[in-house]
């Protein structure tokens, strides 16, 4: 690097209360930041907001990863920062500059009472999500008809959409879930080649608030996560289809995603009565 500058990631994670922000108006800058220091004087060097306004419990899970990649032939000290949404957003480590283009793009607006949902939200032109984003039926568990329609039937009782449909009363089906994507265990870099492998969680949440009672020590806001929020099985299956997980290797200097492949098994589903006479595919 040719400045003295050591950049860490926003610890705080999200401000109060994951689900409801209505007592905390505006983006919230600096949580679930990816903020610049320089080591020699402690100013802020440079900073970017990668959730706004967060209700998801999207707090940048794990440090980010130095890396000296070449896009274009053009070589870059670079910063990247892997995130439960299922991206990773990737930076110049001594400007602060995107190495691809950051959109702001809309998304819903929340219909929670108090809560003013930021309009927009950061998305990543590269590399592509590493994990899948967002729940439709079609992502039922679907490895039988019975089971399909079932699971399917669940689901029509939450709100569904892409990756920052708003949590709501009823209940939203969000994916990644609050494990994400990816978590503390963040990233392995491959200096040499600039490979990028990370492990990541492919289950869904449920965004369900309720009106508090009563304030207290503890309560601090109207709404908050309701206990006993729901359940993202059905008899013991996930309402979800496979795969749970995956390993995914990144080119950095490419921005694309070279491989991924499902990671992990469940021997306790495998052996479900409601599966036994169905073949599941190995992960």
């Amino acid at each position: 690097m040719t400045t003295r500058a050591a950049c860490s990631t926003s610890r705080s994670a999200r401000p109060s209360n994951d689900f409801y922000g209505a007592a905390r108006p505006g983006a919230n800058l600096f949580a679930e930041s990816l903020v610049c220091l320089d080591a020699a004087t402690g100013k802020r060097k440079w900073h970017h907001q990668l959730v706004h306004h967060g209700i998801w419990d999207y707090d940048l899970p794990g440090p980010p990863v130095l890396a000296t990649i070449r896009p274009e032939g053009k070589k870059i000290d670079a910063i990247v920062q892997l995130t439960k949404m299922g991206w990773a957003y990737v930076f110049d480590r001594v400007s602060g500059k995107p190495v691809w283009p950051i959109e702001e793009r809309p998304v819903a607006p929340s219909d929670v009472f108090g809560e003013k949902a930021w309009p927009t939200q950061p998305f990543p032109t590269k590399p592509p999500a590493f994990e899948d984003q967002g729940v439709s039926l079609d992502d039922a568990f679907d490895l039988t008809p019975r089971v399909e329609s079932g699971a399917q039937a669940i689901l029509k009782k939450f709100r569904l959409g892409p990756i920052f449909t708003q949590p709501s009363m009823e209940g939203t089906l969000m994916r990644p879930g609050l494990n994400g994507g990816a978590n503390w265990g963040g990233g392995a870099l491959d200096p040499e080649s600039g490979i990028l492998y990370v492990k990541s969680t492919n289950s869904p949440a449920i965004a369900r608030i309720a009106k508090n009672a009563e304030k207290n020590d503890e309560v601090d806001a109207d709404y908050s996560i309701a206990r006993g929020a729901g359940t993202v099985f059905h008899d013991g299956i996930p309402l979800l289809k496979p795969p749970y997980a995956h390993l995914t290797a990144i080119d950095l200097n490419k921005g694309e995603i070279v491989w991924r492949v499902p990671f992990g098994d469940d021997a306790r589903l495998r052996a479900h009565p409601a599966l036994k006479a169905w073949p599941c595919p190995k992960n």
